[in-house]
């Protein structure tokens, strides 16, 4: 009887033993039934792919919507400036005819030198050489502080001008510009600009008014009088400190009107730049009355 006894409790401590070295996750295995809930598992991560997926989409159609917006409004006006300026040069390209060989003037490191001799930096622009006697000399607005300036070969040449002569010529069209004199007298209704198209025919003609626009200034009106002594004053201001520099700004005038009164090829010049020899004026001294 004794025996059993001790027989009993080996087998009771063996199934005790054996029980305990059981791990967690083998007793739940043991109690769940995997098999059950698996359909219940692949159907929800089918559910996180499908939201994701969703919300993929959506973003795309945002952005789309976004683009579409933008591709139906007016650019901002620095942007609007930029691509009217580059449209009416290629238009016109046959006219002015800058698209020709030519060789390194040094007028563009001579201009730069100039404009931060006189605290004018991080100014962007272009220089194009046209081959024409049509346009003599002119700057055009191009982007936020952005420039693209035209000098007349034939002009260069017929007054034997210097990389100095030129420079102060730019830096007239510069301050021209700079002081939005170009977007006053373009006369557009800037007021839509950055704002939604409302059809294609308004947006269509914006660009045709401004073609005309800009057609208007370069060959027909220019700038009046009183825009005209306003610049030559601002540049009698800013040359004054260089001396050198104003007696060849004021022998540039000169030597200008001496030769349109001679060469009726440049008659033109008179109605963009009223005028050389009141220009002259504007610069001399006063003389006193004793």
């Amino acid at each position: 009887m004794r025996n059993l006894f001790f027989i009993f409790l080996l087998f009771q401590l063996s199934a005790f033993s054996q029980e305990s070295v059981l791990t967690q996750e083998e007793k739940e295995s043991s109690i769940i039934d995997y098999s059950s809930i698996r359909k219940v598992l692949e159907n929800d991560g089918l559910e996180k792919q499908r939201q994701k997926r969703e919300k993929y989409v959506k973003t795309i159609k945002e952005e789309k919507i976004k683009i579409q917006k933008n591709r139906s409004r007016y650019p901002e006006k620095d942007d609007f400036f930029l691509l009217m300026t580059e449209l009416w040069l290629v238009r016109n390209a046959q006219v002015l005819r800058w698209d020709f060989p030519k060789p390194e003037y040094g007028v563009t490191t001579a201009f730069r030198n100039l404009l931060e001799k006189y605290g004018y930096y991080n100014v962007s622009f272009k220089l194009l050489i046209v081959n024409s006697p049509t346009i003599t000399h002119f700057g055009f607005p191009a982007g936020e502080n952005s420039y693209i300036f035209l000098l007349s070969l034939p002009f260069i040449r017929s007054l034997d001008l210097t990389k100095v002569d030129l420079s102060l010529l730019l830096l007239e069209d510069y301050l021209r510009v700079k002081n939005g004199l170009f977007v006053e007298n373009i006369k557009l209704d800037l007021s839509k600009l950055g704002s939604e198209v409302t059809s294609n025919n308004t947006k269509n003609n914006l660009v045709t008014k401004a073609m005309k626009g800009y057609s208007n200034i370069v060959f027909e009106t220019g700038f009046n009088f009183q825009q005209q002594y306003q610049i030559t004053k601002d540049m009698d201001q800013l040359l004054k400190s260089t001396p050198q520099l104003w007696g060849a700004y004021f022998n540039l005038y000169k030597k200008i009107d001496r030769f349109i009164k001679t060469d009726l090829l440049y008659k033109n010049l008179l109605k963009i730049y009223p005028s050389p020899e009141l220009q002259i004026q504007w610069l001399s001294p006063k003389k006193k009355v004793i």
